[in-house]
């Protein structure tokens, strides 16, 4: 009686916590992180308030002794392809290289609110990949058995077995692209995007880390060969290591140290309808129609396909890409075809030959970068910033990642990935 008595008693402290605070407009509360000034030096810098850039420096704090660590952003946490992406969470990738990777993300992200004491909301609600033709059916039980066999879980649908877990898909014969069979991961799902941003802006505040805002990266300097810091537009600040994690602009930053990497950006663009009562409670993804569409806890249809055809750094839509990705859907779903579209939106990827990222150390010492992730990037978080720390904390790559590093393109040691990362996911 005393714990009920206890709980009642915090319950109703909460409540009215809450309620006292929404009358001020929550002037009492306290930041979820500082907004420091920047200091003159820092022993790492990672350049870019993302997902990835925050879950490096959150590793980098609780998993290395490296120091004082500052992550600079040129606007607002994320308010990059964090706060522009579609929040899928997979890992059935066909190469051992990505596979393992992303299992490793996966991994964490299934103890991430725990790790983090902050709820990023991660939905398990599983991630299906349909098959049209016999030849996508071949693709799928190949991707599939490989996963199996590096112990990621995967089981093949029949037609039958899709209509049952999705009742408002058309899985007649007599449709235009007919479905003949899928693959379905259960372990895969969605998560909150802004949630991931704060929980690891939060924790990594907790543990020293200065999160500087407004704070735009104009030029990497170096002396004899080694990066000695960043020029900024709040000014100069000394680094022994810099970390850069700028999704969509690595060139631009590449360039300023005079480098080149081989990646192009391209935009990608995505669509929420309007709010609707609960039709659909997996994520479902068709290279062949390409697009893909799952339900957000608000209830509206979260929509996307691949990255528009041409370079560019726009974040502007453009009506063909929309009607081509509606017509998609609306292929597999025709009870979507009187849905309203409530908001558009687009975000900058950067792009590599073989469709995998760069996790990796620089010719420049002490510069590090982690990029051309695509439209795989948001699933990856947690285990992009774990490897990526690893790798900027002992200035070696961990197992996970050597297989991206920049030498592979040299080497023609290449991950070709476009059959599991060819549509935006």
């Amino acid at each position: 009686m005393d714990r009920i008595g206890s709980s009642v008693s915090k319950n109703r402290y909460s409540i009215f916590s809450l309620a006292r605070n929404a009358v001020s407009y929550h002037q009492n509360w306290s930041e979820a992180w500082r907004s420091p000034d920047p200091a003159p030096a820092y022993d790492v810098v990672v350049v870019g308030g993302g997902g990835h850039g925050l879950a490096t420096a959150y590793y980098l704090a609780a998993e290395h002794d490296v120091g004082r660590i500052a992550v600079l952003e040129k606007g607002w946490i994320g308010g990059g392809n964090t706060g522009r992406n579609t929040t899928i969470v997979r890992s059935n990738y066909l190469w051992d290289e990505s596979a393992h990777l992303y299992e490793k993300s996966l991994q964490l992200w299934e103890g991430l609110s725990q790790e983090l004491n902050f709820n990023v909301m991660f939905s398990q609600r599983g991630v299906m990949n349909l098959g049209h033709t016999l030849q996508d059916m071949r693709d799928i039980y190949r991707r599939s058995n490989a996963n199996r066999l590096n112990g990621i879980d995967s089981e093949i649908l029949t037609p039958a077995e899709i209509k049952a877990k999705v009742p408002a898909m058309n899985v007649s014969g007599e449709a235009r692209y007919p479905v003949l069979g899928a693959s379905f991961q259960p372990r895969g799902g969605v998560a909150r995007h802004d949630a991931v941003a704060w929980g690891f802006a939060r924790a990594a505040d907790s543990r020293g880390v200065d999160i500087i805002q407004n704070c735009e990266v104009t030029g990497i300097r170096r002396e004899s060969g080694a990066v000695s810091g960043v020029e900024t537009t709040r000014g100069f600040i000394g680094a022994g290591k810099v970390a850069v994690v700028v999704a969509g602009h690595a060139s631009v930053l590449a360039d300023m140290a005079e480098l080149r990497f081989p990646v192009e950006s391209h935009p990608l663009q995505a669509l929420v309808s309007e709010p609707l009562k609960p039709v659909l409670d997996t994520v479902i993804m068709s290279n062949a129609v390409h697009g893909y569409v799952s339900q957000s806890d608000k209830g509206e249809l979260v929509i996307g396909a691949g990255v528009d055809a041409y370079t560019g750094y726009g974040q502007r839509g453009s009506f063909s890409i929309i009607e081509g990705n509606v017509a998609a859907i609306v292929e597999l779903f025709p009870i979507f075809s009187r849905v309203r579209m409530l908001r558009q939106w687009g975000g900058i990827v950067d792009v590599c030959p073989d469709a995998c990222p760069i996790i990796s150390k620089t010719p420049v010492q002490g510069l590090y970068f982690n990029c051309g992730w695509g439209t795989g990037g948001f699933k990856a978080t947690p285990g992009s910033g774990w490897v990526f720390a690893h790798t900027v904390a002992r200035d070696e790559a961990h197992p996970l990642n050597a297989a991206f590093e920049l030498e592979r393109f040299t080497t023609g040691a290449l991950i070709d990935e476009h059959g599991a990362a060819g549509v935006a996911h």
